[in-house]
């Protein structure tokens, strides 16, 4: 079962980058808070029928849970007005490798001091490594992915031209 939910979890950052190029693209075109809007109304109606259809029913509503674990919500929000602004600026892997730096980097953070309710896992030195290792080719995909000034200005010519 472990497999299976890294095999997802793994199939969900896969389709993260695939929205964040999407967004990127529609964002520069309808700007960035429509195409944050588009999300969260498509995302809200397809949940909200998930909900209706397949939601087993639990003893605690969302109006029972303590108030702060509601402000999870709100956390999507700047991901995603990021996310539209960055894929345009920097592209998507170097965007993406970004937000799984940070995710990660905080990820431990909340596992080490049990922060939000969540067991503790302490930090290790094969986790220093991880994070160390996910830096490196954070920096490697951003710099392999400068465009030289001699073929950004080729391509600059040849969009004239088409």
């Amino acid at each position: 079962m472990t497999f299976i939910m890294i095999i997802l979890a793994v199939i969900g950052g896969a389709t993260l980058s695939v929205q964040a190029a999407i967004n990127g693209q529609l964002g520069s075109k309808v700007g960035v808070f429509k195409s944050a809007f588009l999300t969260f109304s498509v995302g809200a109606l397809i949940t909200a029928l998930l909900i209706v259809f397949f939601e087993t029913p639990h003893a605690v509503t969302l109006m029972d849970v303590p108030k702060w674990q509601l402000l999870g919500a709100l956390l999507g929000v700047p991901y995603i007005v990021i996310m539209v602004l960055a894929v345009q600026r920097i592209g998507t892997a170097v965007a993406t490798v970004a937000v799984i730096f940070g995710q990660l980097t905080m990820s431990m953070l909340i596992d080490n001091f049990g922060w939000l309710g969540n067991a503790a896992i302490p930090f290790s030195m094969s986790r220093l490594g991880a994070v160390v290792c996910l830096g490196l080719a954070l920096w490697f995909i951003y710099s392999s992915s400068k465009v030289p000034k001699t073929e950004e200005k080729v391509s600059v010519k040849e969009d004239a031209c088409s």
